[in-house]
């Protein structure tokens, strides 16, 4: 089981107190999301659609690589790693 950094976004941060960065651990993207929901309640239906996909405006990255190009939330972890999870943003006319 891998210890990793996890960057929150700021519009996530009122679930973690505050905090702009947690630590989870997990083999896999997912465990580390179902971790972190035990400890900040809230945390999993933010990232998760009522199907238990991820929500498609939620970009997440683990060392700067778009999960989307690597395993999606089964992308292995080790220790050391960061997570940052990115809201997409829109914008325009």
């Amino acid at each position: 089981m891998a210890q990793v950094k996890v960057r929150i976004p700021t519009p996530l941060q009122k679930l973690t107190g505050g905090k702009g960065e947690v630590t989870g651990e997990g083999g896999t993207i997912k465990d580390v999301f179902v971790g972190l929901e035990s400890q900040y309640p809230g945390f999993k239906e933010r990232l998760y659609d009522d199907s238990g996909a991820l929500r498609r405006f939620i970009n997440i990255y683990v060392n700067e690589e778009d999960i989307r190009f690597l395993g999606g939330e089964g992308t292995q972890l080790k220790d050391g790693d960061d997570i940052s999870v990115i809201p997409a943003i829109a914008g325009g006319r």
